[in-house]
């Protein structure tokens, strides 16, 4: 399984079967998989989510919103249940207004999941812990 460090972007490969034991990058030795979601920015955004073989699951919030500030702490929670199955990452469209005009978010939070590079789904608005984690599971292997 190819899992792109979220760190300095170098490909891993990890046997399937260890996903769930906490593996590390053979560059820079930063957990590969963290527990927690991981950032995303204009710099990182193509190479996590195209190159990584596990289901991407991307937030698009922003700082200023009420509702993404309440999602963090349940997709946080999402992120600790799908650890080893998918990676659950966050990218403030304010910051990356380029990767958000590219996939046309007109509401946040908005929730899409990608494999391989190609967007599986999406969902806007905010939703709880099992809820995320029931909808990302749909696409799971």
């Amino acid at each position: 399984m190819e899992i792109v460090c979220p760190h300095c972007q170098t490909i891993n490969r990890v046997p399937a079967e260890r996903l769930q034991e906490e593996p590390v990058c053979g560059s820079c030795k930063q957990p590969i998989l963290p527990a927690a979601p991981i950032e995303l920015t204009s710099e990182n955004f193509d190479a996590i989510v195209n190159r990584t073989k596990l289901p991407v699951v991307v937030d698009f919030w922003a700082p200023w919103c009420g509702p993404c500030r309440s999602m963090a702490p349940m997709y946080a929670d999402a992120a600790k249940i799908l650890h080893g199955r998918a990676v659950l990452a966050k990218l403030d469209t304010e910051a990356h207004q380029d990767i958000a005009a590219r996939f046309r978010i007109r509401s946040i939070p908005t929730l899409a999941i990608f494999k391989g590079g190609e967007e599986l789904a999406r969902e806007a608005g905010a939703r709880p812990a099992a809820e995320i984690v029931r909808w990302a599971e749909q696409f799971l292997p």
